[in-house]
């Protein structure tokens, strides 16, 4: 069974499978040791791999991440077996787990951190204890030996551009909203500084808000308060840190009655937002290779639990302000817009024509061009 941090309900036995799921995943899972790929170690060269990933309220940790960087853990080290965990946005859980993790004995650790500032002891915790770290998707702080993510400066200056793009003459003493993602992300900060870069000069930034825990009901929150203060035809654009908080903005602009809706940007590619996309309420989307950067990540820890070196995985170097030259595999990063659906999440095999394609954005398909 799943281990659970100390949470009310806990001893209930008689619930349904579902309310079971969701009470576990309110606390923090973990996941034991072994369910993941493909049973307990039975041969030479095996060992376990700890996956922390920090939420779950994002969808993408548990349909793409999770699932591929166990596939490919299994397929590169089948006696391996990978052990997960789900922090439900608590600092002080995913410590917790980190310490269960070791003391379980894992040999490596992938961490996507909840905070990358507070996880740094436990980083150096688990450098203490000779179990190397593959920092995931965000940048922790500490000793890490490896980092699988993007160049969130430029998804950063990617949006921003995509975004005067789509406001045209607009752009030039126009307004627009930034909807940032958790002040305590490494990611937010880097995304708001590409952005800023390409967006100083060229518009006016009427409001810019810090989004809790990346929750798309708190960017509802913070665009209604944008709306009330800066009025329904004052806001010409809407800078979404992701496709998550872009769903939270557009439920509150189509609230608000606004008619057209502004250009909103997102990214990660969800396929709600590629349907968003279709149906003209969001303007573009980053596609980012969970695949790539899952691969990248179980590599590099498979290499690190059997002592081998990183230079034919990671050809780039990165820093994180308490260790240098740490070696890391940045993925490419692709706009999407109606007009490029079809040659990029769909041609990449991220999504099939039919699965974007529901009875209630079929016209908007037809529309684009996306049949089968």
């Amino acid at each position: 069974m799943p281990r659970t941090k100390n949470c009310p309900g806990r001893a209930v036995v008689a619930v349904t499978a579902a309310w079971t799921l969701a009470a576990l995943a309110a606390c923090g899972v973990v996941g034991e040791a072994g369910e993941d790929a493909g049973g307990r170690t039975s041969g030479r060269g095996g060992f376990t791999i700890g996956l922390l990933l920090p939420d779950t309220h994002t969808a993408r940790w548990a349909t793409a991440d999770k699932p591929l960087i166990v596939e490919k853990v299994k397929a590169l080290c089948p006696d391996c077996r990978v052990t997960h965990a789900y922090a439900s946005a608590d600092v002080a859980t995913q410590q917790q787990q980190i310490e269960s993790m070791i003391a379980d004995g894992a040999k490596v650790l992938i961490l996507d951190p909840v905070d990358d500032k507070a996880l740094r002891s436990s980083v150096t915790r688990a450098r203490d204890a000779d179990v190397p770290v593959v920092s995931y998707d965000r940048l922790a702080e500490g000793p890490i030996s490896a980092y699988s993510s993007y160049d969130s400066e430029e998804i950063g200056r990617i949006q921003a551009e995509e975004l005067l793009k789509a406001m045209g003459p607009k752009a030039r003493g126009g307004q627009i909203v930034m909807m940032n993602g958790d002040s305590t992300d490494p990611n937010t900060r880097d995304l708001m500084r590409g952005a800023l870069s390409v967006l100083k000069g060229k518009t006016k930034i009427g409001r810019s808000y810090y989004t809790a825990e990346w929750i798309p009901e708190n960017a509802f929150r913070n665009m209604s308060a944008a709306i009330a203060e800066l009025g329904a035809d004052r806001i010409d654009g809407v800078l979404s840190a992701n496709d998550g908080l872009a769903g939270g903005v557009i439920t509150a602009l189509k609230a608000a009655g606004i008619r057209p809706l502004p250009p909103v940007t997102g990214q990660d590619a969800d396929l709600s937002a590629v349907r968003r996309i279709l149906k003209g309420e969001q303007y573009v989307t980053i596609y980012k290779s969970f695949e790539a950067e899952a691969n990248a990540a179980a590599e590099m820890a498979v290499a690190l639990g059997r002592g081998e070196k990183l230079d034919t995985i990671a050809t780039d170097r990165v820093s994180n302000g308490t260790s240098k030259e740490i070696p890391a595999v940045l993925g490419p990063l692709v706009p999407v817009t109606v007009g490029t659906i079809k040659d990029t999440v769909v041609k990449s095999g991220l999504y099939t024509v039919s699965q974007i394609c529901t009875p209630a954005v079929e016209a908007a398909c037809r529309k684009a061009g996306l049949t089968e």
